[in-house]
């Protein structure tokens, strides 16, 4: 599938549907593949009365929109979208693994090259989104799935927004597990301006 609207509107009739992947405040996401060419998705649904109840529906257009725009192999890809008149559904790429969070607790730690390799590639997906002029704002692990060679997807642009002049963003987030270990977990600093990005990595 090509990411963004096709020529032909989808349907869901279109899908085969399958497990539950996930479920959120406001969505779930299904395993499903298309029926035509068996090719392998997933399916966020997004409740319309949920969306207007919590005045979201210009945040939801936001993520369709700047998802569909962006094509990276460390960010989650949009393939199309389409709603009826209930639900709206956001065929996406399926990350193999699920979220980095879940298979940090079933290690309980990251080796040293593995987590080097996730802060790479976690970089290299939010550098993309800045010369896009999008900034994520939601950074965390259960935001970041892991696809089919265990590569960081960086996933949910729910609170995303596109900033061209991008004069100050401050954007902190903390990582800790369970034990406290400092592998991949740091505080991120972020201060942009029209020219210049600055990263700082702090240990805790």
């Amino acid at each position: 599938m090509e990411s963004g609207s096709t020529s032909r509107q989808c349907t869901l009739s279109d899908f085969d549907i399958g497990r539950q992947l996930g479920r959120g405040k406001f969505g779930t996401v299904f395993l499903a593949k298309t029926k035509k060419s068996n090719f392998v998705c997933a399916i966020k649904v997004i409740f319309k009365k949920q969306i207007v109840k919590n005045k979201l529906e210009h945040q939801v257009r936001r993520e369709v929109e700047i998802m569909c725009h962006l094509q990276h192999p460390h960010i989650l890809q949009m393939y199309s979208y389409f709603h009826d008149a209930k639900r709206i559904y956001l065929v996406l790429e399926f990350a193999y693994f699920g979220q980095m969070y879940s298979e940090l607790r079933r290690l309980k730690r990251f080796g040293e090259h593995r987590s080097a390799t996730y802060v790479y590639q976690l970089c290299d997906a939010l550098i993309y989104c800045h010369k896009m002029k999008v900034i994520h704002r939601d950074i965390k692990p259960e935001n970041i799935l892991l696809g089919l060679n265990q590569e960081v997807k960086l996933s949910d642009f729910g609170w995303s927004v596109h900033a061209p002049s991008m004069r100050y963003v401050p954007f902190v987030h903390l990582w800790a597990n369970e034990g406290g270990d400092l592998l991949l977990f740091f505080k991120l600093h972020m201060y942009m301006d029209s020219q210049l990005e600055y990263w700082a990595f702090e240990s805790n």
